[in-house]
């Protein structure tokens, strides 16, 4: 018998509900990313280290703003979820609350950054797949702390095109520069060495 294709929109579906189905042990966390399921192990020290000292220099940033930084939990848009590393909404986020509370949709974040882990699948995540998934929910800024981009490097993404799926504007610093936000309630945070550590010495 021949093979039918999943229409896009019945695979989101489908997807969606094995999601909110899945009892994973601890440690691990699951994500809808590009029409899969990625199952992830909790980040190295290394790469907790960097999502940490991100996430306390926003909050101190943000304290008295109408936004906060947050960590561990799920963005949703149209049926696709993530698990940001960091990312910034509206403190009083209640009106982008999605159905039965399962996370935050899309449209309440401002930026989401994430610290690319070893390994080409992680890599290619990070870069490539969430770069496109951000881009058609419409998040106004990406951040890509990357390790394993030679010696260490900073993108700073911005000005989404969601129907092209793409960031239009890109600046990519290595480590031990400064990059400087470039818009939204975090406009003008440095993410330096005070963040990312120096470059990286590669073996």
């Amino acid at each position: 018998m021949p093979k039918v294709a999943t229409p896009p929109s019945d695979l989101d579906d489908v997807l969606w509900q094995a999601w909110k189905a899945m009892e994973l042990p601890e440690g691990y966390h699951a994500e809808i990313v590009e029409g899969f399921i990625e199952v992830s192990p909790t980040g190295r020290y290394s790469h907790g280290r960097i999502a940490n000292r991100l996430r306390d220099r926003l909050v101190a940033l943000l304290a008295e703003s109408e936004f906060a930084a947050r960590q561990d939990m799920n963005v949703i848009h149209k049926r696709k979820v993530w698990i940001p590393d960091v990312f910034i909404a509206l403190e009083d986020a209640e009106e982008h609350v999605v159905e039965d509370g399962l996370g935050i949709d899309a449209s309440g974040v401002e930026l989401i950054a994430e610290v690319v882990s070893p390994g080409r699948e992680s890599r290619d995540r990070d870069r490539d797949r969430k770069r496109r998934a951000y881009a058609r929910a419409g998040i106004p800024v990406y951040l890509i702390i990357d390790d394993h981009d030679g010696h260490g490097s900073v993108r700073m993404l911005s000005d989404p095109v969601p129907d092209k799926a793409l960031y239009a504007s890109e600046v990519r610093m290595p480590y031990g520069t400064e990059v400087i936000i470039s818009e939204g309630p975090a406009k003008g945070f440095v993410i330096d060495e005070r963040i990312t550590g120096a470059l990286r010495v590669k073996g």
